[in-house]
């Protein structure tokens, strides 16, 4: 198998027969959108959740205002004085700032504040993710090859929670949330920790995402193997 397929080209059947590529030793996957997918899907969350609070909206409409709150925030990250440090109170804050924005036409911040709360619940909860068949097929894979298998994502803390209880998650053997990591991907210094807490060399890891900036560009960029996945 290349080191790289092209994002959207899907995986056959056979795929996973000649997965990883030789010289691998750990399987570093992305966690959202590759190995699981949030369920209800995050407009339809956001709509219910605003109207526990009273509120009617349009779950297309929400779906346009979440990919510009989130648009906002990846700038807000990429052009701080340290392009993509991150925390915990950093991760916090910037699903309150996606919250907010998507219901600042709607309510004033109280309710908003409530909605957020809500949310941040709710994806706490390993009830709102479901795996993702493709996925959940190169887990099975990298574990049948002997591999180690771990998760890395800019998902925050609650991940640490969440992994132990979502197949295919559960099956992994170390898992890196950007706020325990202290770097968002694209970060350099992402990679760089995942490496260090593997004891494992770029050439040894191999980055399976579904993103082609912030998995597949980025693994690249730093010596990783990567895999697009997804569409």
């Amino acid at each position: 198998m290349p080191d790289t397929v092209p994002l959207g080209s899907p995986l056959s059947p056979a795929s996973p027969a000649s997965f990883p590529p030789p010289g691998v030793r750990h399987v570093v996957f992305d966690v959202v959108g590759t190995l699981v997918e949030p369920w209800p899907t995050v407009p339809v969350a956001y709509q219910r959740a605003a109207r526990r609070q009273g509120l009617e909206c349009s779950a297309e409409d929400l779906r346009g205002r979440f990919a510009e709150a989130w648009r906002r925030q990846e700038a807000i990250d990429a052009n701080s004085r340290t392009p993509f440090a991150t925390s915990r109170a950093r991760e916090v804050e910037r699903w309150r700032g996606i919250v907010h924005d998507v219901f600042a036409a709607d309510a004033p911040e109280g309710v908003r504040e409530t909605v957020f709360l809500d949310l941040w619940d709710h994806f706490a909860d390993p009830g709102a993710w479901r795996a993702l068949d493709a996925g959940t097929r190169l887990v099975e894979a990298a574990l049948d090859a002997g591999c180690g298998v771990a998760l890395a994502s800019n998902f925050d803390e609650r991940l640490l929670a969440i992994a132990g209880r979502v197949d295919p998650l559960c099956r992994a053997s170390h898992v890196f949330a950007s706020s325990e990591l202290g770097w968002r991907k694209p970060a350099a210094e992402f990679f760089r920790a995942v490496e260090r807490r593997l004891g494992a060399v770029a050439g040894e890891l191999l980055l399976v995402g579904d993103d082609p900036r912030l998995d597949v560009a980025a693994a690249r960029a730093v010596g990783w193997r990567s895999l697009g996945v997804g569409g």
